[in-house]
């Protein structure tokens, strides 16, 4: 029975310590996702790899033409111009090229990788192709929907050297609310609040800004040639270094997307395996956490129902443990949630059933979440756009 005993002492530990993380990133998020920073605005060339026609594509694309930048150019790469979405950036172009401040935008196909993964041979062959005198390489997914001000706010934090990378992050806006939707989304939602002002950050490719000095300073051109993760390897590259990940609330991006369950789950276990190979320390991390969550309420509940039909005296102690691990996720599911109604007030209607589903089925969804994180940790082939790869190293990776 110590050993019960101590189990709850560090269950209310951690439940304390978790309770003061998110709250203290809520706060984090709320008062720096409604600026607008004008001060800091470099030459900056954004490059946006594309595969495919993804959901809400015009509409993403469009975003990007709409940046309220005074110094940017859009350069959009594809494997090849039979990829369907190169003739359909050529058409947007034609359509509102000249509703943009962009000075310029290019389409061009890079050709097919022998090395790495395509995403990054296509953002390598981007940067090769920036006009003169650009400071600043900003990246962004086509499946993103950015705001306005979303570029500003994305270099502004480079202009202190200690800040080796600004990034933002996606949240899943259901289009459909299937149960392989609405798990994308919470599953999704819960990562993003651990970002916040604290050193575990880590960059998302769809929305991430690195000075072109640092970036060769870093020798990303070397890994992203052979690697498969563009934010990982980045992020990696920077703290070893001794550069920070500085987490951009307002650069919250909005994707539009609706899953069935197969993809879902080839969804889930891709991005869990990539976080394995290439940033072992964060998926232990993932894993852990989830292991108590389930644990917490679970697990104490279960051995509260034992004592009790054995007739221990204390067995109250364990069902308050599990009483207060079941309320503390429902806490947190409800603070996620009202932060992302601030900062996106116009898609409520469609976040809402995403919302209520979270909080009201916590622990279904931390169980979901250690069923995926546990299916990645064996194995090292992934499937990405529809092109296989084998993950061998955190900076190398080969096409099968």
């Amino acid at each position: 029975m110590t050993f019960l005993y101590a189990l709850v002492i560090i269950s209310m530990i951690a439940q304390v310590l978790g309770f003061w993380l998110v709250v203290r990133n809520y706060r984090f998020v709320i008062n720096k996702a409604e600026r607008n920073r004008t001060s800091f605005c470099p030459k900056t060339a954004l490059i946006i790899p594309c595969k495919g026609i993804d959901t809400e594509f015009e509409k993403n694309v469009s975003s990007f033409y709409k940046i309220d930048y005074k110094d940017y150019e859009i350069i959009f790469v594809t494997e090849s111009q039979q990829d369907p979405a190169y003739n359909q950036l050529l058409a947007i172009r034609e359509k509102i090229q000249n509703q943009t401040k962009a000075f310029k935008i290019s389409v061009v196909a890079a050709g097919i990788s022998t090395k790495g993964a395509q995403k990054l041979h296509n953002q390598l062959f981007g940067c090769s192709m920036i006009s003169k005198d650009v400071k600043m390489f900003a990246f962004a997914d086509s499946d993103a929907c950015v705001r306005q001000n979303w570029l500003n706010e994305l270099v502004y934090p480079l202009r202190k050297d200690k800040h080796g990378i600004s990034s933002g992050y996606r949240w899943y806006v259901p289009l459909k609310n299937n149960f392989a939707t609405l798990a994308v989304s919470i599953l999704n939602a819960k990562v993003a609040q651990l970002l916040g002002a604290t050193i575990f950050n880590q960059a998302w490719g769809g929305s991430m800004a690195v000075s072109v000095e640092n970036f060769k300073k870093l020798g990303m051109e070397k890994i992203w040639d052979t690697a498969v993760s563009d934010d990982l390897t980045l992020s990696r590259a920077a703290k070893k270094a001794g550069m920070k990940v500085f987490f951009v609330p307002a650069c919250f991006v909005a994707s539009y997307e609706e899953f069935d369950t197969p993809r879902f789950f080839e969804f889930a276990r891709r991005q869990f395996l990539l976080t394995r190979i290439t940033s072992p320390g964060t998926w232990l991390f993932g894993l852990l956490t989830c292991i108590y969550m389930v644990f917490a309420f679970w697990g104490f509940a279960g051995v509260a129902i034992y004592l009790k039909l054995a007739d221990f005296s204390h067995w109250y102690i364990f069902l308050l443990a599990a009483f207060l691990s079941l309320s503390g996720q429902f806490f947190n599911a409800a603070l996620r949630q009202k932060m992302i109604c601030e900062i996106f007030p116009a898609d409520w209607s469609r976040l809402k059933t995403a919302a209520i589903a979270d909080i009201l089925f916590s622990p279904v969804w931390a169980f979901l979440m250690l069923l995926c994180i546990l299916s990645s940790s064996f194995g090292r082939t992934i499937q990405w756009r529809g092109i296989k790869y084998k993950l061998i190293s955190p900076t190398e990776v080969e096409r099968i």
